[in-house]
This record gives C-alpha cells, structure tokens and sequence, in this order.
C-alpha cells in the first residue's frame, strides 16, 4: 500500500544511489563502457527505499537509524551484485567463459573487486551519512503525511 512514507524512502535512496554512482563513475578505467550503470543502481536506490525504508517509517527516530543504515546496505549489495551480473552476461556473450561455473564465479570476483574499487573514504562517508539521514527523513514524513 502507497505511504507517504514509502515515497520518501524511495525518493531519497534513488537520490543517494545516483549521487554515489556519480563518484563511482571515475573510479573506473578511463573508456570503460558503462551502459546502464547510473540508471540500475537509481532503480535498486528507489527499489530499496520503497521495500525496506519505507514500510518501516512511523516506529521511531532510533529505529530510523537502523532502517536507513539496512537499507543502504541492502542497496550497495543489490548494486555490487547486478553491475557484477551484468558484466558477466557482457563478458559472455562474448564467449569469454569456458563453462557456466566460471560465469557464476567470476560474478563473486567482480562483486568483490568493485567493492575494492568504491570502498574510497570519500564514497564510505556519503553512504553512511545519507543512509542515517536517509532513514532520519522518511521517518519525520512517514509520521507525519501517513
């Protein structure tokens, strides 16, 4: 059921996962062929805060902070899983895998090397306070407009 709440959470989480993929985006070899990057990691932004953010808003300031640290970790997770996803459907269809066993394990490699990559104190710092703050806003809505 639509909250204003869910709204909110949404809004923000997207917000926070375009500003960080933002960052990200140097990070990277320079002529590295992104594709979707920024718009997937805003959809799995705007998922996460709707069904996790969200539905949890109204059960107070403390709880905020834990929803809003949860979902941030949901969502770096979801985002280091799909990019890796992606990259190995890329890598495959250009036959560069011997069998299925290596596609799968080569996705945990590339979940674990751009972990690495964005682990930056720059990207640390933005995620953990827009996830405080995060879950901090959509509790003040949530009580407030639901």
């Amino acid at each position: 059921m639509p909250t204003f709440g869910r709204l909110v959470g949404a809004i923000w989480f997207g917000a926070l996962a375009w500003y960080v993929s933002l960052l990200i985006i140097p990070l990277f070899p320079e002529g590295t062929d992104l594709g979707w990057f920024q718009e997937l990691n805003t959809g799995l932004g705007l998922f996460a805060g709707w069904k996790i953010a969200g539905p949890r808003a109204g059960t107070g300031y403390v709880a905020a902070i834990s929803y809003g640290l949860t979902t941030l970790v949901a969502l770096v997770v979801m985002g280091l899983f799909f990019n890796s996803f992606f990259v190995m459907i890329e890598f495959s269809l250009r036959k560069r895998y011997d069998g299925p066993g290596e596609a799968v394990t080569h996705i945990f490699e590339l979940f674990i090397e751009h972990a690495v990559m964005m682990a930056t104190p720059d990207i640390i710092t933005t995620l953990l306070v827009g996830g405080v703050l995060g879950g901090l806003v959509t509790e003040f809505f949530g009580r407030r407009f639901s």
